[in-house]
């Protein structure tokens, strides 16, 4: 029974103490370091806006400003927690923590390092047990990766609707309404990654990137990772795809009613996700702790947390370069990218894959050539009748709505 419920090599031959207190051990660690990060990428954040809008940024409490996210903290803690009138209590007070909770438990399932050099599978040993450098690898581990950050959007919906405000609720339907959007792109390119590494555990999954070559980023043509970074960035509701909490037009979106620590486990959610996601990214794409070269002083263990470490720095300067630079989108740009570009784009890629697994296995150039030419002909034919649908639509729209004489004429 135990080897059917391992997650861990730890595991294999029963919990004795030793592998008890390894796995509180990683517990602990992964708890530290979850909140440390977001405190870091909150301070990070403020910090490179700051320098490319050429201001100075936090730069007083602590060295160079580090701990004016503990200051902030503290503020919010002991701030006084509003609960409206017409709030309904219990989901009031609950949205928060189902929007928090999910973060955190998705970096039980990431690799955080290992040794995957010399075709080594990652594991290490500590204190005389071999484990890997992850709390739990479970054979599922991608689907849990989604199932939690679905359920992330419960927290903002429920928030909004508990308010009982129109603004937290407006808020909350563009949540639902742009999750389930990007939801179907994200999970489409994810099935590229699967597809090509045959696996869901995401220690398996990195183990098969063995080489930049066999990078997912290069293997699987490049375009299964922009649509997946442009699905996760709306999915984090960062810009330009933050809507969620548009100032001008929600005051604050779905955590308009909030205060005190409850706004601060939103304020932490937002950003633990943002470092999660990025962690995922680097995972299914980058090779995770896979190294980029040898660095012969390090065990392989340990350069492989750093490398780690640096992909996902690389990641997260991106995605707040990202909020420096870009505007945010009309509503209407926001639907008309998930459905009518990501969405279709990303099943014909995964089409087109699973087509040249299936009718290429070897590479053969001449069989891949064939099944490239038929793909894309079979692509611009449905584009084709894509877009001829869409013009038939907009007419019968058209068609339906009375011109501003007739409407004249009719008063």
């Amino acid at each position: 029974m135990l080897s059917i419920l391992a997650l861990d090599p730890l595991t294999e031959q029963g919990l004795m103490w030793t592998p008890i207190l390894i796995v509180v051990l990683k517990i602990l660690v992964i708890f530290v370091v979850g909140l440390v990060a977001t405190m870091f990428m909150v301070w990070f954040e403020r910090k490179i806006v700051s320098g490319l809008q050429n201001r100075v940024g936090p730069n007083k409490a602590g060295p160079w400003g580090m701990l004016q996210t503990l200051a902030d903290g503290m503020k919010l803690i002991f701030k006084e927690d509003l609960l409206p009138n017409r709030a309904d209590r219990i989901v009031f007070r609950l949205a928060p923590f189902l929007s928090f909770v999910p973060a955190f438990l998705v970096w039980s399932v990431i690799p955080l390092g290992g040794d995957f050099t010399d075709g080594n599978d990652g594991t290490v040993e500590w204190f005389g047990e071999t484990t890997r450098v992850q709390l739990a690898d479970p054979p599922v581990g991608i689907l849990l990766v989604l199932a939690l950050s679905s359920i992330a959007v419960y927290g903002m919906m429920l928030a909004g609707w508990s308010s009982g405000s129109k603004y937290p609720l407006l808020g909350s339907v563009r949540a639902s309404a742009q999750m389930i959007s990007y939801e179907a792109a994200l999970g489409l390119s994810l099935a590229v990654v699967l597809l090509s590494a045959q696996t869901l555990s995401t220690a398996g999954i990195v183990g098969v990137q063995d080489g930049i070559a066999n990078w997912h980023l290069i293997s699987t043509g490049f375009v299964p990772f922009v649509i997946f970074l442009i699905a996760i960035t709306a999915e984090l509701n960062r810009p330009p795809f933050d809507l969620v909490e548009a100032e001008q037009e929600l005051v604050s979106g779905f955590n308009t009613e909030y205060s005190g620590f409850r706004f601060a486990l939103f304020f932490l959610a937002e950003y633990m996700n943002l470092i999660t996601m990025s962690a995922i990214v680097v995972t299914l794409f980058l090779g995770g702790p896979q190294p980029l070269f040898e660095i012969g002083f390090l065990p392989g263990a340990i350069a492989g947390t750093l490398w780690f470490i640096v992909k996902l720095l690389a990641f997260l300067y991106f995605f707040v370069w990202l909020r420096a630079t870009l505007p945010r989108l009309r509503y209407d740009q926001l639907m008309d990218l998930g459905w009518k570009v990501l969405i279709p784009l990303s099943l014909g890629w995964f089409l087109l894959l699973a087509a040249l697994r299936e009718f290429s296995p070897d590479g053969d150039a001449a069989d891949s050539v064939r099944v490239v030419l038929i793909s894309v002909a079979a692509g611009v034919v449905a584009m084709g009748l894509f877009m001829l649908a869409l013009k038939v639509s907009a007419k019968n729209r058209a068609a339906r709505t009375p011109s501003p004489d007739r409407q004249g004429v009719n008063s």
